[in-house]
């Protein structure tokens, strides 16, 4: 039996190159047309400072090299406050994100809040005897009475570090790394006592430290944020990190594992002091956001 031939007349032909010429040109056009991945938006300073918890852990003590530093406050309330010159002392603890009975902080202030681990420094410095009334912002103490403090002598500045070299993307970096706060003692020491669960929000440390409960004991200090020398902060984000105030409060948790990091620097002032090597010894405050005489972040 002959086989049928099919032959595709010359005008068909032509109109199918043409055809297929123009599919390819339209598939050509929608890649081009893709927009590029948007740059990640700033949390509003409300949504940072009012969903940032830190649960700060003992380190094994470490001695920076000799580092004087000169501070002055950013906060509205402090602005009155004199710039003060203090010398780095040994590392005390390292402050690193949680989340307090699973209450997840909103997008896309979560995808700040996780990077954000400081480093707190032992210093010394003028007493500043400043009265002032603290509100809790997150939602979950909201309804907590206001106490009034007295905000007395430094004790700590903190400082923002990036653990195990897992650094976060470049739009979160461009904001953490301006945090710095100084940690005063406050008067009286009013006891919190609210039990909750804390989960680890930063990813390296999510998968060794397990969710674990945690009782809110003591108020101990208060730590506000200030501004180094040298450290040229860009409006949008100093409209933000001038809000950050956290009162430390002491913790009792169950035995944690122990765990092992390296700290690096990430403010501009301090990038180049060397690695750190420390260990994670135990839980022993917790950092809850206020604000200060009812002057509350905008946003």
């Amino acid at each position: 039996m002959d086989r049928a031939v099919i032959v595709i007349p010359r005008r068909s032909k032509s109109m199918l190159q043409r055809l297929a010429s123009a599919a390819v040109a339209v598939l050509a056009v929608t890649f081009l047309c893709v927009p590029p991945a948007t740059a990640l938006a700033l949390p509003t300073p409300k949504d940072l400072t009012s969903f940032l918890d830190l649960e700060c852990f003992k380190t094994s003590p470490y001695q920076p090299p000799a580092t004087t530093l000169t501070l002055r406050h950013i906060n509205p309330v402090l602005g009155n406050l004199p710039i003060e010159t203090v010398t780095l002392g040994q590392r005390e603890q390292l402050c690193v994100p949680v989340a307090k009975n699973n209450q997840m902080p909103p997008s896309p202030a979560l995808d700040f809040i996780r990077f954000i681990d400081l480093a707190c420094y032992k210093i010394s410095g003028a007493t500043v005897t400043t009265g002032l009334v603290l509100s809790h912002l997150n939602p979950l103490f909201q309804t907590l009475p206001r106490t009034q403090i007295s905000m007395n002598t430094p004790q700590q500045l903190c400082v923002p570090v990036i653990k195990n070299n897992v650094a976060p993307p470049a739009e979160v970096l461009s904001l953490i790394r301006h945090i710095d706060l100084k940690c005063y003692a406050i008067t009286p020491n009013t006891l919190l006592n609210q039990q909750l669960s804390l989960r680890q929000l930063n990813p390296v440390l999510t998968p060794v430290i397990p969710t674990h409960g945690a009782q809110i004991l003591a108020a101990r200090q208060l730590c506000v944020p200030v501004q180094k020398a040298g450290d040229n902060i860009p409006a949008q984000v100093f409209n933000i990190v001038r809000w950050i105030d956290l009162e430390k409060f002491d913790l009792s948790t169950p035995a944690l594992p122990t765990v092992s990091l390296t700290l690096r620097h990430i403010n501009p002032v301090l990038a180049g002091l060397p690695i750190e090597q420390a260990t994670l010894s135990g839980a022993s405050q917790l950092a809850l956001p206020v604000a200060k005489n009812g002057n509350l972040p905008p946003g």
